[in-house]
């Protein structure tokens, strides 16, 4: 009897997956389960042994890594009149009862549905009314196993085991990949994004279901969830909205002109940046002023001469020189500026109350600094000596 045993156990007559020990939680999809291979461990299936397939999963019989029999959920007895393919690959008599050797692999065809997608880095997309910009997005992602075959194919080959991280990496780069192409064909503004997401996730997820076939993957769901810009480009957008609210374009200009001192100030090796923040502010503050424009002609220009003097508040200039932003600088300064060839006719300056940067020479108030120096007295000559 001892011996029947042991040649009895040598043969395999219970297959099935439990998957047992799936993690548990809102990411838990994340690291489940996606292909598990029964371990055989070299014994040999018993005819006529009990092969149970739960809901959400496919066995797929394997004979020397070639695909032969499915089977989707039910309990099976297995012999030779529903293993086909397997009959044929080993050659079987018709009602053959002696144990064989195969693979046995479980697919997991259930939706994994707690899948998320993110940018890595910005894209970057040029929009008709802010130019170039970044966006960070990320979004939620449902996947389902539509063909085990394929999948075991092009994807999991003989691997034991095989979870879902295997694979994401890769979809998220293509998810992302196809949003940037989207996006840079899209007709909407970045402003109008939010109210488009539906669309562009359709859009999206049409585009990739042709790649994620090739696995034997479908998108069962894709959700955008977000496209950001980056917080100081919200920040500015918040105090433009306050400002055309308000109308007072003066007031925006030399908000930003503080900030950017402010900056400059805080960081004196930062002038770069504290000039990209100018930058914004007056590209905005130039929108403004084609809107207010319309409005009523702007205000008269001071006149030629009009050099700030006694009783009036100094006038402080801000020189833009290559890409860093100096000053503010009194006109006493700007002469020594001038004296050492940083300020010509050429250099771009603003002070509050100008709209944008303007040539040094088209400033009236400036035009005596830059009238050229006299030359130096001529030298008497030697008187001879007696």
């Amino acid at each position: 009897m001892a011996i029947w045993e042991k040649v009895r156990s040598e043969f395999i007559d219970v297959i099935e997956w439990p998957e047992q020990g799936e993690s548990e939680g809102p990411d838990a999809d994340a690291g489940a389960t996606l292909v598990w291979r029964f371990p055989r461990q070299g014994n040999a299936i018993k005819m006529g042994a009990q092969l149970t397939v739960r809901p959400g999963q496919w066995a797929v019989f394997v004979n020397e890594g070639r695909i032969a029999d499915g089977f989707g959920p039910g309990r099976y007895v297995l012999e030779t009149r529903n293993l086909p393919f397997l009959t044929s690959l080993l050659s079987l008599p018709y009602g053959f009862e002696s144990p064989f050797k195969a693979e046995v692999v479980f697919v997991a065809t259930r939706q994994f549905t707690t899948l998320k997608w993110g940018t890595r880095h910005p894209v970057l997309v040029r929009d008709r009314e802010l130019g170039p910009v970044r966006l960070r997005g990320f979004g939620t992602y449902a996947l389902q196993v539509r063909d085990p075959a394929q999948l075991m194919r092009e994807v999991t080959g003989s691997q034991p085991h095989f979870n879902i991280e295997g694979i994401s990496e890769q979809l998220r780069n293509l998810i992302v990949t196809r949003l940037a192409d989207l996006l840079g064909e899209s007709e909407h503004p970045v402003l109008d994004l939010a109210a488009n997401y539906d669309e562009l996730a359709g859009e999206l997820g049409q585009r990739l279901a042709q790649e994620v076939e090739g696995y034997g993957l479908a998108f069962t769901s894709l959700l955008i969830e977000n496209l950001s810009l980056p917080p100081e480009v919200e920040a500015a957008l918040d105090r433009r909205n306050q400002i055309a609210l308000s109308g007072d374009l003066q007031a925006f200009t030399t908000y930003q002109a503080g900030i950017a001192m402010e900056k400059a100030a805080a960081n004196p090796g930062g002038e770069a940046a504290a000039g990209v923040g100018m930058g914004i502010g007056l590209a905005m503050a130039q929108r403004l002023a084609g809107t207010a424009a319309a409005s009523g002609p702007p205000a008269a220009a001071p006149g030629a001469g009009a050099w700030p003097g006694a009783g009036t508040p100094a006038r402080h200039y801000h020189l833009l020189a290559g890409q860093q932003q100096l000053g503010p600088y009194t006109a006493e300064q700007l002469l020594v500026l001038r004296d050492q060839g940083q300020l010509t006719a050429a250099s771009l300056l603003w002070h509050p109350g100008l709209e944008t940067w303007q040539r040094a020479a088209d400033l009236p108030e400036l035009a005596v600094l830059l009238q050229a120096p006299p030359p130096p007295p001529p030298i008497p000559p030697a008187v001879p000596e007696p």
